[in-house]
C-alpha cells in the first residue's frame, strides 16, 4: 500500500445532523471537514430540467416522476422559488413521515464520505441521546445510518453527539467535562469523565424550535428565518426589527430550557462521580453560533446551581465541525 493509500484509508468522523451532515478526515497534523445541508426540494420531472441540472452540476437524483434536489443546492432553489426545504430528519432522527428521508441521507453521506478506500475502513458517526420525542425512532435511525456506511464499505461505529464534543474539544482536560451540541433538531449533552460518558441526554427545544416559533410570530417562512439567523443575526438585545426580536425571545427560551434540564439531569443522576476539581463546559453546534450566544448562556447558567463545579465555559473554535471532529478523534483513539 502506498503512502497516499494509507492516508486515504484512515478513519473518518461523521456528524449526521438534522440540519447538516459533516465529514471530518485527518489532514497533515490537523483535520479537514466538508458539509452539506441535510435538506431537499422536489421538482416535477422533465428531460429538459434534468439536462439543465446536469449542466449546472446540481446535486440531484430522479425518483419516479420527480427530481429530488438535495444538499446545499436545495437551499438555493428554495430561496429562488420561495418555498420551504424538506428535511430528511426531524428531532435528531430520520423522519418516518418523509418518504424521501432515507434515500436523501444515503446520497448526501455517499457524496461526502465516498466509498471506503479499503474494506472495513473505520467510520464513527454521531447519534443523539434518547429523548421522549425521538426515543421510538432512535434504534431505526442508528441502524439505518450504520447500514448506509456499511454499504459504502466502512466499519461503522456510533458515538453519542455530546460525547463526540468531549472528544473533539477536551483533550487538555483528559476528556473530562461537559460537551453540549446545540443542533437543529435537538440539544445533546454529555458529562464525561476520562472519556467515559456518565450522564447523557438531549432536549427537543433547539434550532428548529427557534425557527418555527419565530416564523409563526412574524408570519415568515421557517427556511427564511433560518437563513437570516445564520447569516446576520446577533443576540444584542431588542430592536425595531421584529425578526430579531422573535429570535431573541426564543433563543432565551431554548437556553433556559437546556440549563434547567442540565441541572435536573445532573441532580438526579444515581452514580454521579465525586469530582475533586471543577470541569470545563464546551458549547458547539450551528444554533450556538450567533454573536452574543456565549454571553447569554453564561448569564443564564450563572442563575442556576449545579451539582458539578464548572471551571470555564467556552465555545468550540469551529462549532459546526466539532461533532464530526470529535467522532474522528474517537475513531483514531
Amino acid at each position: 500500500m502506498t503512502t497516499e493509500e494509507k492516508f486515504a484509508s484512515q478513519p473518518i468522523g461523521l456528524d449526521i445532523g438534522t440540519s447538516r451532515i459533516v465529514v471530518a478526515r485527518p489532514a497533515d497534523r490537523h483535520f479537514e471537514c466538508d458539509a452539506q445541508l441535510n435538506a431537499f426540494i422536489t421538482l416535477p420531472y422533465s428531460r429538459l430540467t434534468e439536462n439543465l441540472l446536469k449542466q449546472e452540476n446540481v446535486f440531484h437524483e430522479v425518483s419516479g416522476g420527480e427530481i429530488v434536489v438535495a444538499g446545499n443546492d436545495a437551499e438555493k432553489f428554495a430561496e429562488v422559488f420561495h418555498v420551504e426545504t424538506r428535511r430528511p430528519m426531524q428531532g435528531g432522527v430520520l423522519n418516518p413521515r418523509e418518504p424521501h428521508s432515507l434515500s436523501v441521507v444515503r446520497r448526501i453521506v455517499g457524496r461526502l464520505a465516498g466509498r471506503a478506500a479499503v474494506e472495513g475502513q473505520k467510520a464513527y458517526f454521531s447519534v443523539p441521546a434518547a429523548a421522549p420525542e425521538c426515543e421510538a425512532m432512535l434504534a431505526y435511525h442508528e441502524s439505518s445510518c450504520r447500514q448506509i456506511l456499511e454499504e459504502l464499505g466502512y466499519a461503522a461505529t456510533p458515538i453519542g453527539e455530546g460525547l463526540a464534543v468531549v472528544f473533539g474539544e477536551m483533550s487538555t482536560s483528559n476528556y473530562t467535562g461537559i460537551g453540549i451540541s446545540f443542533g437543529s433538531g435537538l440539544v445533546n449533552v454529555c458529562l464525561a469523565v476520562l472519556s467515559l460518558p456518565v450522564v447523557s441526554f438531549s432536549v427537543a427545544r433547539a434550532g428548529d424550535f427557534i425557527d418555527s416559533h419565530a416564523a409563526q410570530a412574524t408570519g415568515d417562512l421557517a427556511t427564511r428565518i433560518r437563513v437570516q439567523k445564520e447569516r446576520s443575526f446577533s443576540l444584542n438585545g431588542f430592536s425595531s426589527d421584529r425578526v430579531q426580536n422573535a429570535l431573541t425571545v426564543y433563543y432565551e427560551e431554548v437556553v433556559r430550557s437546556l440549563v434547567e434540564a442540565l441541572r435536573e439531569n445532573l441532580s438526579s443522576a444515581r452514580r454521579l462521580p465525586r469530582l475533586d476539581t471543577s470541569v470545563p463546559l464546551v458549547i458547539s453546534g450551528g444554533t450556538a453560533m450567533p454573536k452574543g450566544f456565549l454571553e447569554m448562556f453564561r448569564r443564564i447558567l450563572g442563575s442556576h446551581e449545579l451539582p458539578v463545579k464548572i471551571s470555564d465555559i467556552r465555545m468550540a473554535p469551529e462549532p459546526l465541525n466539532s461533532t464530526a471532529r470529535g467522532a474522528l478523534m474517537a475513531a483514531l483513539c
